[in-house]
């Protein structure tokens, strides 16, 4: 394997593997300290939900084949329906969100994480199974970024002018710049400040750890996915935040997935001829 950061290193990588196959034994066994069943219940929901993300992001930094990402993404995408239905049962809110997107700017980093590596990797199922979660707690129609990375592949999505985070208006801008040019300099900005921006959040310097922390990299997949999306040269993005290379895998997959519909289409207007 070939490493897709160097703040990651195998060291961290073996360590990582050890520690979640630890927690996830832990987690068969152990109960969460709550008053309530239900409270109990988000607790783990949480931390389970935590775990395959942070599973998923180390398979990528450490650089695992990137098909081998996708059954970890459904695992993590289930995580996030189980996360929900938890709250809903302990909020007594059926249509509460697993992430605050609105209020924390790290939440909706998650959010569109996710978002962007079930653009990337093609699976639509799983954007639809995800988006469903967010959707239902009234963020639909909000926030320009989120629907923005939606309406070229789920139909019916809103046309909106706001966002809820600042970090976001250079992705935002990169959408809708004049040029290609332009394009490409506001997605070199956005992941230049995308690392700064994020000093609150729980995951910001744990390179810093040591090879026995929390590190398992540090990834803007939803820059990858609007540069995908809206075609945007990226030639000249070598941020270490960029995940060029799936970017580069959802193109391929694309190209493929448009000359079997041609050929599909091809083969059966020749049969009709015939």
């Amino acid at each position: 394997m070939q490493k897709r950061q160097k703040l990651f290193s195998d060291a961290h990588y073996e360590n990582f593997l050890r520690d979640d196959g630890e927690a996830n034994e832990i987690l068969k066994t152990t109960k969460f300290k709550s008053d309530t069943p239900e409270g109990e219940a988000t607790l783990r929901s949480r931390f389970a939900q935590r775990l395959a993300l942070r599973k998923l992001m180390a398979m990528y930094t450490a650089g695992e084949e990137i098909s081998s990402l996708i059954p970890q993404l459904e695992h993590l995408v289930e995580k996030y329906e189980i996360r929900q239905a938890a709250l809903a049962l302990s909020e007594q809110s059926p249509e509460v969100s697993p992430l605050a997107i609105d209020d924390w700017p790290h939440e909706y980093e998650e959010c569109v994480q996710i978002i962007g590596l079930c653009i990337l990797l093609h699976r639509t199922d799983l954007l639809k199974r995800f988006v469903k979660l967010i959707d239902n707690a009234g963020y639909a129609g909000d926030d320009t970024l989120y629907e923005d990375l939606l309406c070229k592949i789920l139909p019916d999505r809103a046309d909106v002018d706001q966002w809820y985070h600042d970090v976001y208006s250079p992705l935002v801008q990169a959408i809708y710049a004049k040029t290609k040019e332009e394009a490409t300099n506001f997605l070199k900005k956005y992941c230049s400040q995308w690392y700064p921006a994020f000093k609150q959040a729980p995951w910001h310097d744990t390179h810093l750890q040591g090879e026995e922390g929390n590190h398992v990299g540090y990834w803007a997949f939803e820059a990858g996915a609007i540069a995908f999306l809206y075609g945007i040269d990226d030639r000249k993005i070598d941020h270490m935040v960029y995940p060029k290379d799936l970017v580069e895998y959802a193109r391929s997959v694309a190209i493929r997935l448009e000359q079997n519909i041609h050929e599909h289409t091809t083969d059966t207007l020749q049969r009709r001829t015939l």
